[in-house]
């Protein structure tokens, strides 16, 4: 599929990024080196550069974020200024994206020095250097997590998430708008970037410049927070199931019973997958809605098409037995 993102494929993330996006909830305050914030991060991790600092580079990663605690600190100064200047310069490589000291330390001038010259960045945040270890590990987890941008429509019905696809012109905005009249929630029209995280699920949002933005043929945009309300908007969904909207083709055979039960790849992951034909009469909105239930009913256990099947198999065995006993006697 088109517009995937991941680490090594296109996907640039850059220390300005975490800068820009993050520095006020992280609390950073540029000290040094503001000509590298140009840097790439190339790994989702954060490294406390303890045991490095001692002299001991074995299994050192350069390509980590630095982030210097207290007893980092502490340690600095007992070190005289020449050797404080040798350890930072062994850590510090034209690889190492960043560097964070905690607690609102002053950093060292050695190390002031060393980053400007070398134009790394330098902050200082007043969290724990635990805080801040766990804070960025979970925020570039979420900015390396693999993506992929689709064309359709994502809302939430019933608590599913619900991607509507299908050609231009089909119906699927005016589609979606029925759900929201009906009080169901719109995640994204259009545009619908999914991330998988964890490795095991996808999740669904907008981009930042239409969120809550619908596009309708005939009326133009509208802004669905301001018409329907804060509650029929929500920023991401889980995304649960994709149906594809097609106009009604009476040469095709379409599935009455449901026991063929569909499936699309997305990022690795099989999301049931449904094709809707549309025409004239049929109320779309409540086939949607019918749909997202049918599919929360098969998460609880509960099958109606295969339910329906095996009560017709019974019923096929039940009459066959009698037909033989009939024909013995």
């Amino acid at each position: 599929m088109a517009g995937l993102l991941s680490p090594g494929d296109g996907f640039v993330y850059l220390v300005q990024h975490l800068y820009e996006q993050h520095g006020k909830y992280l609390g950073l305050d540029l000290i040094a080196g503001s000509q590298g914030l140009s840097r790439r991060i190339n790994k989702a991790e954060v490294h406390r550069p303890g045991l490095s600092l001692t002299g001991y580079l074995k299994g050192f990663v350069s390509a980590r974020i630095l982030v210097i605690g207290k007893q980092e600190i502490e340690f600095l100064r007992e070190l005289d200024s020449k050797t404080r200047s040798s350890r930072l310069q062994a850590i510090l490589t034209p690889s190492t994206p960043a560097v964070i000291v905690a607690r609102g330390f002053v950093p060292p001038k050695e190390l002031i020095s060393l980053c400007e010259k070398s134009k790394v960045p330098l902050f200082r945040a007043t969290s724990t250097a635990t805080n801040l270890l766990s804070r960025i590990t979970f925020l570039l987890l979420e900015e390396f997590c693999p993506s992929v941008t689709l064309h359709g429509t994502l809302v939430e019905v019933f608590g599913v998430g619900l991607l509507i696809q299908g050609e231009s012109s089909v119906g699927k905005s005016e589609a979606a708008l029925g759900l929201i009249e009906r009080g169901h929630r719109l995640i994204s029209d259009d545009v619908v970037r999914v991330k998988k995280k964890e490795g095991s699920y996808l999740v669904g949002s907008g981009p930042e410049l239409t969120r809550h933005l619908m596009e309708i043929r005939g009326i133009g945009i509208i802004n669905v927070a301001h018409l329907y309300g804060a509650v029929c908007v929500r920023p991401d969904k889980g995304l649960d199931i994709v149906v594809k909207l097609e106009e009604w083709d009476d040469q095709h055979f379409y599935d009455r019973v449901g026991l063929d039960e569909k499936f699309i790849d997305i990022l690795g992951i099989s999301v049931p997958y449904h094709i809707l034909p549309v025409k004239p009469g049929r109320d779309v909105v409540l086939l949607l809605e019918t749909i997202a239930l049918n599919h929360r009913l098969k998460d609880m256990g509960y099958n109606s098409a295969k339910e329906f099947n095996a009560k017709l198999l019974e019923t096929i065995a039940r009459r066959q037995k009698k037909k033989g006993a009939r024909e013995v006697h």
